[in-house]
């Protein structure tokens, strides 16, 4: 039998009907944020068949991860990936999501929930998770005549702003953001990634005045300006210029900022109106008692938008703390649990800088000490705050290496030790990091979804046999990413040598769940020529993953060469613009020059070229060429035709350069013509498609002037016609001296055997392994007997799989010189800081 509450059936107006049979208590969760969606987690493991759960959301999304929101906007992070409840999620664990339904009031008599819809749904508990919004000052101009924001001007606070904003970027070449907090300044950076000017104004006088003490916001600052961000303090924004859309911003003190882009975060504000327009008490936040109650018995507050103990916490750790404490009180788990406040610790990178703050950030009481270690020419700034021999404060700026033991510190009120200065600098006692074996059980190691060492350990000895099962169960890691070392040292020591290899750990690219072998197999039965078609046909659910992309475009050219089907969006900067993206948001140009061999008119076309466009460097390279450092997007094209040399390759995962000696033509100790080799081998592998960089060197002698021992394929003339061939060597962080692969007795010879280890390690390395990590890992007698003793059968393959790129090779600076693959493939980017000078000397 059922009931209906209320409204029309005519298909205007829903409504909610009940089984009068259905004993389940009524849980309506309004607000489907981090807060709100970890109370639903938090009921249902601990038993939350009782309740029949309806939650409301004003967003048509499900529940996603908005720590992560910057990462997204600075193009590091897929939105898909930081999604942490699916709406297929709701459906599976029986859940109702009410997604893009904005609850308008609560009717706490009747207690029932009344929807914008009409809908009208009763409950027996209620939560209000309602979070906090963005807000905007009341500045001129700030919204049109409808009283939206102004077009170009954007909060910073969901998913969608976030997506409106990486649309606006190709269209914008000036950003101004106001506030000078954390996500103002990671909107900064990330705005700045997309090749904007960005000008950041804050109304303190100085940066992260809520976290940071004066002393480390100027520290912060001058780090944040060395990143050609330009910072304006203690001046407030009145009044937002343009008609149509923005075209400035207007300071209190006369000043305008030029821009077409405006992103407001000037902090949030508890979003508290539903509770008001309700009856319930509202101060700073929704007032509420230790169980989390307002002053109605059966309406709870938690997260952003509750006031508990007139703290109104704007992080998401308390809010994990309150979804813990009320679902024992909900589900009866534990009827008299009771929240007392939250202890806030956060790590976290701002801008670039890594940060971590603790409690207060300067002394408030006499008795206090003060210990400070700033060093502003490292952008260090380092102190904490001793009461009673109790840690109750700490900032670390740059240099966050202590932060394990003050935070346990802290969190625990461990003993310090009797040298302050010890809590700060390692003096080799125990006040150094504490090892993973002594950190007690509730030391916490994720702070952004509230993970312990004790709910790690309690993962492995549930079953959980890899980092990524302890990950995904946990979720420690999956908010600012800043402890996952840490999480997986953990993981390691409680599995005690029983851990198991993660399976995505033998996957090609993370979105794709298949080893290389396997996904060039289905690339090739499917014929699968561009990335989106994988993705359609390989992925789960056929979902894109950005970190998949790349890979997935350099394998598929190595696979189908020419028939390869580009899609731009699918290559990182560089290979989008053939181009190495410089720190400032510049260019650096390196034509080629085969062998590190040039003519006096090359070298005058080189110089006429870096006048015109004014290029602020010009440097020979390590690998023999002439760089070009500086040059703004808008100019590659022109640069490129006035040049007119192909690209050197010096900024994509790829076959880049051979370097030579002068060999024998001019050397009395050379034994043969390496520059000639040189030529050759560059000539023959140009531009081709790599898992990682590839540099190649030649000698003319085994004096090794070109460093032939020490490249991913090195080639020294041992006389009498004779070459030897090394493999995975390396110069680099990494030193190695190449293995020998075999000794051959001609150029010609030389040719194919580095071509076929060339195909070889292309069809079989993992994305980004190098040549020093990929001839370890399978053996160099096994690469001989596959390459000089054809072992496997596949010689001839292989050396028509590299046939197949070279044919293919086109010259992307006259390709895409003439005619953009995308209308704003060169879109204006103008340099953000200053660039270095060359002296005269």
């Amino acid at each position: 039998m059922t009931t209906v509450l209320g409204g029309r059936l005519d298909g205007l107006t829903t409504v909610h009907v009940d089984d009068e049979l259905d004993t389940h208590d009524r849980l309506v969760v309004v607000g489907n944020g981090m807060a709100g969606a970890r109370l639903v987690e938090e009921v249902l493991e601990r038993g939350g068949d009782s309740f029949r759960i309806t939650v409301f959301g004003d967003e048509p999304h499900g529940n996603y991860n908005r720590i992560m929101l910057s990462p997204v906007l600075a193009g590091e992070e897929h939105e898909d990936d930081i999604v942490l409840n699916s709406h297929e999620w709701y459906a599976d664990n029986g859940v109702t999501l009410r997604a893009g339904t904005r609850v308008e009031r609560i009717d706490t008599a009747a207690k029932q929930v009344h929807a914008d819809d009409g809908t009208v749904t009763p409950y027996d508990h209620l939560v209000l998770a309602t979070g906090s919004y963005s807000f905007i000052p009341p500045m001129k101009g700030v919204r049109d005549d409808a009283g939206e924001l102004l077009p170009g001007v954007y909060g910073f606070r969901t998913i969608d702003e976030t997506r409106a904003m990486l649309d606006a970027v190709g269209r914008c070449r000036r950003a101004v953001v106001m506030g000078g907090g954390l996500l103002g300044l990671e909107a900064a950076r990330a705005l700045q990634g997309h090749g904007l000017q960005v000008e950041l104004v804050h109304a303190a006088p100085y940066l992260m005045n809520v976290q940071l003490d004066p002393e480390a916001g100027a520290i912060l600052k001058r780090s944040v300006e060395s990143l050609g961000i330009a910072v304006h303090l203690d001046v407030f924004a009145t009044e937002v210029l343009g008609g149509d859309r923005v075209t400035g911003v207007g300071l209190a003190d006369g000043r305008q900022l030029e821009a077409d882009l405006l992103v407001v975060a000037a902090g949030v504000r508890p979003n508290s109106d539903l509770a008001v327009r309700s009856g319930l008490e509202v101060q700073r936040g929704i007032v509420v008692d230790d169980q989390l109650r307002t002053e109605d018995p059966d309406v709870y507050a938690i997260g952003e938008c509750a006031q508990h103990r007139g703290e109104v916490y704007g992080l998401v750790a308390p809010a994990w703390e309150h979804a813990k404490v009320l679902a024992d009180v909900l589900t009866g788990a534990d009827p008299d649990a009771e929240y007392h406040g939250s202890r806030t610790a956060t790590k976290l990178k701002v801008a670039g800088v890594d940060v971590a703050v603790m409690g207060v950030n300067t002394p408030e009481r006499d008795e206090d000490e003060f210990l400070v270690i700033s060093e502003p020419r490292r952008g260090v700034h380092l102190s904490v705050v001793i009461r009673d021999d109790v840690l109750v404060g700490a900032t670390l700026l740059g240099d966050t290496r202590k932060v394990a033991f003050l935070t346990q510190a802290f969190d625990r009120g461990a003993p310090l030790p009797e040298e302050r200065i010890r809590l700060l600098v390692d003096l080799s006692d125990g006040a150094e990091e504490v090892g993973v074996a002594e950190m007690p059980a509730d030391s916490q190691v994720c702070n952004c979804n509230g993970v312990s060492k004790g709910d790690i350990c309690g993962a492995v000895a549930g079953g959980c046999g890899s980092v990524g099962e302890v990950m995904d169960r946990t979720r420690a890691g999956k908010g600012c990413g800043s402890c996952k070392s840490l999480v997986k040292q953990i993981v390691e020591w409680a599995a005690d040598g029983e851990l198991t290899e993660d399976p995505a750990a033998s996957w090609y690219v993370p979105g794709i769940p298949l080893p290389k072998p396997e996904l060039v197999r289905a690339i090739r039965e499917h014929e699968l020529r561009s990335v989106s078609a994988v993705f359609a046909l390989l992925a789960p659910d056929g979902k894109d993953d950005a970190k998949s992309k790349m890979g997935l475009t350099s394998l598929l050219r190595m696979i189908w060469g020419a028939e390869y089907a580009q899609e731009n969006d699918a290559k990182f900067i560089n290979d989008r613009v053939h181009g190495n993206i410089q720190r400032d948001g510049t260019f650096s140009v390196v034509p080629q020059m085969k062998g590190g061999v040039t003519t006096p008119a090359q070298l005058r076309r080189i110089a006429d070229v870096a006048e015109k466009y004014e290029v602020p460097m010009v440097k020979v390279t390590g690998g023999q060429r002439i760089d070009l450092l500086g040059v703004r997007k808008e100019d590659l094209p022109a640069m490129w035709a006035d040049l007119g040399m192909p690209s050197g390759y010096a900024y994509g995962k790829s076959f880049r350069t051979v370097k030579t000696c002068v060999g024998s033509d001019f050397c009395r100790f050379g034994l043969d013509d390496s520059t000639q080799l040189g030529i050759d081998l560059e000539t023959r592998f140009q531009g081709i498609e790599s898992p990682a960089k590839i540099k190649m060197a030649v000698v003319g002698c085994p004096r090794n002037c070109a460093e032939a021992y020490v490249k991913d394929v090195g080639v020294v003339a041992v006389g009498n016609g004779r070459w030897e061939v090394y493999v995975g060597g390396a110069a680099g962080a990494s030193v190695r001296k190449g293995d020998l692969l075999a000794t051959v007795d001609s150029p010609e010879a030389v040719t194919t055997l580095a071509g076929r280890f060339l195909q070889y390690y292309r069809e079989n390395a993992n994305w980004l392994e190098r040549t020093y990590d990929f001839v370890p890992r399978i053996g160099l007698e096994t690469i001989r007997a596959v390459l000089l003793e054809d072992s496997e059968g596949i010689v001839a393959d292989l050396d028509a799989g590299l046939q197949r790129s070279v044919d293919a090779y086109t010259d992307p600076w006259g390709q895409d010189g003439k005619q953009p693959a995308t209308p704003g493939q060169f879109r204006p980017a103008l340099p953000l800081i200053p660039l270095p000078k060359v002296p005269v000397r």
